[in-house]
């Protein structure tokens, strides 16, 4: 009977043991899944954001020559702008004061306003009237010439934008060769084992090469833009020398010099002399 007695004794001490420790169990088994599951979750990566003049000293030497380029778009694009508008080219002062000049006959003082009021429009209308005395085939071609040299002096500083907007990219290009000189160099004197020596020469790749196409491409966009605007504005000279000269008298004029430009050419000495002569 003893031995019954101490069996059941301790059967009842384990059984209560074993429903102390159950909880602790089942606690345990359900705090590890959201354990493993916080231990699997990626960490993410810090990145790290770096500003713009940090990003422009990692593009190397070759960003200087881009920048002093890119100030020089800025300076030529807004330059072209004012040469090539319209009011510019003809003020409608001008235009107004010539036609009124025309309509009285007053050439020698339409001359004196060209000369007094210079303007793409006011010089070419003086080469023009400076020549009526010649005929019409002298006074068309003489202002055909002078328009050419206004349409010269608006095209010279919007062909440098063309120029920018194709050595842009060749400078990028060039900062592109050299930093992957750097990155060969990297890679070959350390290895794969410094990345960050490898990704900023890698960086200085990218940066001075995106750095020409940004600059080039507004660039080229200006010089076809104010190409055009001042064939624009040459057609609108055109137009009014067109309607100044219609219906110009150059029989009354011929032979007629107006303005005070010098006459360089004379009679030849050998007829001078041979009339002297037979004096």
């Amino acid at each position: 009977m003893k031995p019954n007695k101490l069996h059941l004794a301790a059967a009842g001490v384990l059984s209560l043991l074993l429903s102390l420790s159950l909880p602790c169990v089942a606690q345990d088994a359900a705090a590890s899944p959201s354990t493993a599951a916080d231990d699997a979750k990626p960490v993410a990566p810090v990145v790290q954001k770096k500003t713009l003049f940090e990003q422009i000293k990692e593009g190397g030497w070759v960003m200087i020559p881009i920048g002093l380029c890119s100030v020089f778009t800025v300076y030529l694009i807004g330059d072209g702008v004012i040469r090539t508008g319209r009011r510019r080219a003809a003020p409608p002062q001008h235009e107004q004061a010539l036609k009124g000049l025309f309509r009285q006959g007053d050439y020698v003082g339409a001359y004196n306003f060209c000369k007094a009021n210079p303007s793409p429009l006011t010089n070419v209308l003086r080469v023009g009237v400076s020549l009526l005395g010649e005929g019409k085939q002298a006074t068309e071609e003489g202002m055909s010439g002078e328009l050419a040299k206004e349409n010269g002096r608006m095209q010279t500083w919007i062909s440098y934008l063309s120029v920018i907007g194709v050595c842009t990219p060749m400078i990028g290009l060039l900062g592109t060769v050299t930093g992957m000189i750097k990155a060969f160099a990297t890679l070959g004197s350390s290895g794969i084992g410094d990345p960050s020596a490898l990704a900023g020469a890698i960086g200085e790749v990218l940066i001075a090469t995106a750095s020409g196409l940004f600059i080039a491409i507004p660039a080229f966009g200006a010089f076809y833009f104010l190409r055009n605007r001042a064939g624009g504005a040459i057609h609108h000279i055109q137009d009014i020398i067109n309607d100044l000269f219609r219906k110009m008298p150059y029989e009354s004029l011929a032979g007629v010099h107006i303005g005070d430009d010098e006459l360089y050419a004379a009679t030849p000495n050998w007829l001078a002399n041979g009339e002297a002569a037979t004096n």
